[in-house]
């Protein structure tokens, strides 16, 4: 369309030179004395427009001849400027590849080429982030390297190039810069420094998924449990983790928590700490009993925490792994002694509508024993000893059935449960 445009300019500009030029009489004389010269009209707009053509050209020589020193000096600027984007290029592509040697001179060199192009004048738009990104990349380079000296030297350089206030630059500069420090920390094992970066980052920068993934390994090596478990939902809000791994890591956590309680009332403080969901779970819930029978707490509170994961059991037998089970078993039975009809309510029930389970007529048989009801402990406890699969409660079992025998003197069947309370590590 352009082309047909032009054409038919042509033709139009054609024609009326053709109008113009073909029936102009018209002439013009020059008197130079003693000469006379009479030119056409045609010939004068024709010497006038190659004299226009001529001069212009003229012009743009001369232009291009005196511009041949500036060109030349941005032609050297904009080759040391490619070779600093080299030069950056290739110690990211080193430090890629674990050559942290040369990551480091490429790096060193990129500072150079920077500094060369800065004494020439030339004004970068992204110097600052050229020289930050410059100083990171050595600074990751002789961490790799272990050379500690010269990696605080070049975070130092990275901080204060991103701390310039003179240049307008974006703050992800400076708060990356932070969390490498912090993740270095780390690294040298030294969480309260890796703490102490992660709290200069702004409020927002603070939430990342990076800087709480780092918050909770510092918290964690500096065993700050409270502020870990705090982080750690946080990230499981965020979905940073799947939920099998938050769950785990939150499990964890609060395990951790109650375990650092060495007396009862700091473990309901602990307690308080959890949320409703983390109290729910069975390992936590029965961890925290079995904190407070070791403690010698108050054990109706810890079977009210154990009452959850009862419910579960008994709902579904299958519901908790073994080892849940008997540590559920455990736990109720440690606090027999002082167990309420409710609850033996419970252990009753429950028994007779899973009649098989092992670990539930155990937990029957030891409430009976408790409560001198001989006869039936001895048939529950008879039943759970050839059927328990656990060590320690196969042999508690049949150390109970020994000693009901022994008080009915029944020496014969005292001696055959000691001996299989005895063989305990030979049973199946």
């Amino acid at each position: 369309m352009r082309a047909a445009i032009w054409l038919l300019a042509l033709f139009a500009v054609a024609a009326a030179v053709a109008l113009f030029a073909g029936n102009n009489q018209g002439t013009i004389t020059v008197f130079w004395p003693p000469w006379r010269v009479d030119l056409s009209l045609n010939l004068v707009l024709v010497i006038l427009l190659l004299t226009f053509v001529l001069l212009h050209v003229a012009l743009r020589a001369l232009a291009a001849l005196f511009s041949l020193p500036t060109q030349a000096r941005h032609w050297r600027l904009q080759q040391k400027e490619r070779m600093l984007h080299s030069a950056l290029l290739d110690a990211m592509v080193q430090l890629i590849a674990g050559r942290f040697s040369r990551a480091r001179k490429a790096a060193q060199a990129a500072l150079t080429q920077e500094k060369t192009l800065a004494a020439l004048g030339a004004e970068l738009p992204q110097a600052q982030q050229v020289r930050v990104l410059s100083h990171l990349l050595a600074a990751e380079s002789a961490q790799a390297l272990q050379d500690k000296a010269a990696r605080d030297a070049h975070l130092q350089q990275a901080l204060n190039e991103s701390a310039d206030r003179t240049v307008l630059a974006s703050p992800e500069t400076r708060e990356g810069v932070q969390l490498r420090a912090a993740r270095w920390a780390l690294d040298d094992r030294d969480p309260t420094a890796a703490l102490a970066r992660l709290e200069e980052l702004p409020q927002g920068a603070q939430r990342r998924t990076l800087a709480l993934r780092l918050r909770l390994k510092a918290a964690r090596q500096d065993r700050r449990t409270v502020e870990a478990l705090d982080t750690a939902r946080l990230l499981a809000k965020h979905r940073a983790f799947s939920d099998a791994a938050a769950q785990s890591i939150v499990r964890g956590l609060a395990t951790e928590l109650l375990t650092g309680a060495h007396d009862p009332a700091q473990l309901l403080r602990a307690w308080s700490e959890l949320d409703s969901a983390e109290r729910q779970m069975p390992e936590v819930a029965i961890h925290a009993a079995q904190r407070m029978v070791a403690l010698r707490g108050d054990l109706a509170l810890a079977r009210g925490w154990l009452l959850p994961a009862w419910e579960r059991m008994v709902a579904n037998p299958r519901g908790l792994g073994d080892g849940l089970r008997v540590k559920l078993t455990r736990a109720l039975e440690a606090g027999l002694d002082s167990v309420d009809a409710d609850w033996l309510a419970r252990i009753e029930s429950a028994q007779r509508n899973n009649p098989r389970d092992a670990n539930l007529q155990y937990l029957a048989g030891m409430a009976c024993m408790k409560r001198q009801l001989w006869g039936k402990a001895q048939q529950l406890l008879t039943q759970a000893g050839l059927g328990l699969q656990d060590p320690d409660l196969y042999r508690r079992a049949w150390l109970a059935l020994a000693q009901l025998a022994e008080a009915r003197e029944d020496h014969a069947q005292a001696a055959d449960a000691w001996k299989r309370a005895a063989q305990v590590d030979n049973t199946p």
